[in-house]
């Protein structure tokens, strides 16, 4: 069998642990049952032996596998890892997802979307990123006695994303903890009326409002001090033509919405004046993850 689990950006700026989009870009993974372990990694990952000694997706996967069958079987497990590590673009939330899903497909029980969603919850404890990654499109969850509940909306072809990925990685965890452990009436207040406006200015395709809706106080330029110069990106993306600009998830990448036909002036104008990083122009995914 294989799998493809997308992408995912997060937050939104707004949406703190509640928002999240899937992207077009596929970390894939085959499994073949044979007589001895293996694994052998491509991309992302691929030179670092850690990762083959210790792999959080076999992990995850054996442990259910087992469960289900009550068998030690052995498998060739072939990566292409196409997300990068600690960018913010939800590696670790396709590896969970794909570990569970594929799985469930292997040991041959039946398992819906939404269960595999609420699994995912005990090795992620927040849904931001899991939830786009298991249905795709623009995601928006709460969890409610310890089950995830999402409403997704169809992302439009007429929009695309400029996607910018420093050559510096943030930890998740050090970033978090930067934040403020207390928040302000007048944040709270703010962040709750913009990630509402944000949700509803992507159901009405109200593409022109996101800039507005887009803006955040509670963790955003925070966590950017760590890398001053997503602060440059944030201002010359929105001076041409970037309808929303924000950090992805915790970063360090960032997150560029345009119209389809601003996309590549965009992203050449990105590169030009950030060489070190990447950009990458990608479609919105409205499937979550594939299973072949």
């Amino acid at each position: 069998m294989k799998i493809k689990v997308p992408a995912t950006s997060a937050n939104l700026g707004p949406g703190f642990d509640a928002l999240g989009l899937s992207l077009n870009l596929y970390n894939e993974v085959e499994i073949t049952k044979q007589n001895l372990p293996c694994i052998s990694i491509k991309g992302e990952g691929s030179g670092n032996l850690k990762i083959k000694k210790n792999n959080t997706f076999v992990n995850i996967f054996l442990e259910i596998y087992e469960s289900l069958t009550t068998r030690q079987d052995n498998f060739k497990f072939s990566f292409i890892n196409n997300i990068p590590f600690s960018r913010g673009l939800g590696s670790s939330s396709s590896v969970i997802i794909g570990a569970i899903a594929a799985a469930y497909e292997m040991a041959e029980f039946k398992i819906t979307k939404e269960a595999i969603l609420n699994k995912a919850l005990f090795y992620e404890n927040h849904p931001d990123n899991i939830a786009p990654a298991t249905f795709g499109g623009f995601v928006t969850s709460v969890v409610e006695n310890g089950k995830v509940y999402t409403q997704k909306i169809h992302l439009d072809s007429s929009i695309k994303a400029v996607v910018v990925i420093p050559n510096k990685p943030m930890s998740t965890d050090k970033s978090r903890s930067k934040l403020s452990k207390n928040y302000s009436m007048k944040e709270c207040v703010f962040n709750l009326s913009h990630s509402a406006f944000l949700t509803a200015s992507f159901i009405k395709k109200d593409y022109e409002s996101l800039k507005i809706a887009a803006k955040d106080m509670m963790h955003e330029d925070l966590r950017m001090k760590a890398l001053p110069e997503l602060f440059e990106v944030r201002k010359i993306s929105y001076e041409n033509g970037a309808l929303m600009s924000t950090l992805s998830g915790s970063g360090s990448s960032f997150l560029n919405i345009t119209y389809k036909d601003d996309s590549k002036n965009l992203a050449k104008i990105l590169k030009d004046k950030f060489p070190e990083f990447k950009v990458k122009e990608l479609d919105f995914d409205n499937e979550g993850f594939k299973i072949s």
